[in-house]
């Protein structure tokens, strides 16, 4: 992976991470670099399985793909966010 690569995970990381935190509904206590790194994870995972089903390169927007990768990040943020709640 160049370094081109990892700086758009990042940002695309970030975007996923925000718009998953976003959709989740009430406070959510966890800070904004764990929201990152679960938009990180959510843009990889939900890309992945986007190419299972064949929907990750169509023409235009890819939002099949960006709708897993925001579902996954919500359900990462909230699962993060529920776990810091019972500490």
């Amino acid at each position: 992976m160049e370094i081109s690569g990892i700086i758009s995970a990042i940002v695309v990381g970030i975007v996923i991470g925000v718009l998953g935190r976003l959709v989740v509904p009430g406070r959510q206590r966890i800070g904004m670099l764990r929201t990152v790194l679960v938009g990180i994870v959510a843009a990889l995972v939900g890309s992945a399985i986007a190419a299972a089903f064949g929907v990750a390169d169509t023409k235009g927007v890819d939002w099949v793909e960006w709708i897993f990768q925001i579902a996954l990040a919500a359900f990462g943020v909230a699962a993060l966010s529920r776990v810091k709640l019972r500490r």
